[in-house]
């Protein structure tokens, strides 16, 4: 009856052309993390460099996100898209044609891929504009699947790098873009329902909003440990476990793949029984993982369901926080989508870099992880001490003719 009710509701080839294009989008995004291996060793880097390397495309796609998001309520999502997406597949061919000659040059192509990261702030408010206010969870724990595309990342990276040679595979990335592309085009429709475009500065009054903020530190913990673990795994378990590339790939990919698809999970389950009440119970469990995952594990397959069992948690919480946002921002959930998935990819520049840092300058990668374990457990004492709060006004600001807001 809910799923009958869901299909009914909204626009289904809208959102499966917006997970699609999330998904490979993703999958370039992270695209450093997975040939990590190969390009340090031809570039000679050490822990730092090579943390440094992978959290570059995330930090540009977090920035990016908020032009994104500025876009999206300007031109709207579809157009947005088309524009994000054109710009990545001529980057990736310009690299791919004339080459990479040195570790500054790859510094500069996760710049680049920051731009398919920056898809986040497309994808989700297409598929959100479809969807009444009771299955925005669902509709946005769908579309944010796409967060999948990081496994396909691990999962084949390494292995086409093996055959092909990492540069190489550059170029390869742009046929699954391709498919996305034509799909987005034809599929893709914009909902009837668009907000007018504002001036600028008014954008940036919804952060005078606290709410806005601490929507925003959530999506740190939860999205940025997603998105900073999957961009450093495959070099993790390489490094820590001595596994060949391609293993520590299929490795990192099983943790992204439970990540991914229990972020519909998370959004469903923040629909039954409230986005405050699943978060504190994912936010707890990342915490413990993480505190255990910097205790290094007697063997990689250990290390392994810890660090699954992680990602798992950190999913589901991707999809309780933008059950959440659609409540208290419907008017401006593009922008805040924006805002949101910039401070998301901070937290995983944050997460990435340090872990990389940590195994610098201590030999093990344990600080990072207690560090980003206690951001996670900050999170959970505020998110407590907020639930009152938001249960109680939230529902005084939604239109009257709307359904109960579920916090």
């Amino acid at each position: 009856m809910l799923m009958r009710s869901f299909l009914k509701s909204g626009h289904t080839p809208t959102l499966f052309a917006a997970f699609l294009y999330f998904d490979f989008s993703f999958m370039v995004w992270v695209l450093l993390g997975p040939l990590g291996v190969a390009i340090a060793a031809e570039f000679h880097l050490d822990p730092a460099q090579k943390g440094l390397m992978v959290a570059v495309p995330v930090l540009s796609g977090a920035l990016l996100r908020l032009v994104a998001g500025v876009l999206v309520d300007r031109i709207g999502p579809k157009r947005t898209g088309l524009i994000g997406q054109a710009v990545v597949l001529t980057g990736l061919a310009t690299a791919w044609l004339l080459g990479i000659h040195n570790y500054h040059q790859v510094l500069a192509l996760g710049v680049l891929l920051g731009v398919a990261g920056a898809s986040f702030a497309v994808a989700l408010p297409l598929a959100s504009r479809w969807y009444p206010q009771e299955h925005q969870g669902l509709a946005l724990g769908i579309a944010g699947a796409g967060n999948s595309g990081t496994a396909l990342a691990a999962l084949f990276a390494p292995l086409l790098a093996k055959t092909f040679g990492w540069s190489n595979v550059i170029g390869l990335a742009m046929l699954p873009l391709l498919v996305a592309f034509v799909v987005y085009l034809l599929l893709a429709k914009d909902a009837p329902e668009q907000p007018a475009p504002k001036r600028l500065g008014e954008y940036l009054e919804v952060l005078k909003v606290p709410d806005a903020w601490w929507l925003m530190l959530l999506y740190s913990v939860t999205f940025g440990g997603f998105v900073g673990l999957s961009s450093s795994l495959t070099i993790y378990f390489n490094s820590e476990y001595g596994l060949d590339p391609v293993i520590a790939g299929f490795f990192t990919a099983g943790c992204v793949f439970a990540g991914s698809f229990v972020r519909p999970v998370g959004g469903a389950l923040a629909d039954r029984f409230g986005g405050v009440r699943t978060l504190i119970v994912v936010l707890g469990l990342a915490a413990v993982g993480l505190v255990t995952a910097s205790f290094q594990m007697p063997n990689a397959w250990l290390a392994l369901v810890v660090l699954l069992l992680s990602m798992a948690a950190l999913g589901a919480g991707n999809g309780a926080v933008f059950q959440l946002a659609p409540q208290r921002f419907r008017k401006e959930i593009g922008v805040m989508t924006g805002f949101i998935g910039m401070t998301g990819g901070i937290g995983g520049f944050y997460l990435a870099s340090t872990l990389g840092m940590a195994k610098k300058l201590t030999g093990t990668y344990q600080l990072g992880f207690l560090g980003f374990a206690a951001l996670a457990l900050f999170a959970l004492v505020a998110l407590t001490s907020l639930k009152n709060h938001w249960r109680a006004v939230w529902p005084t600001l939604a239109p009257t003719d709307s359904v109960p807001v579920r916090v």
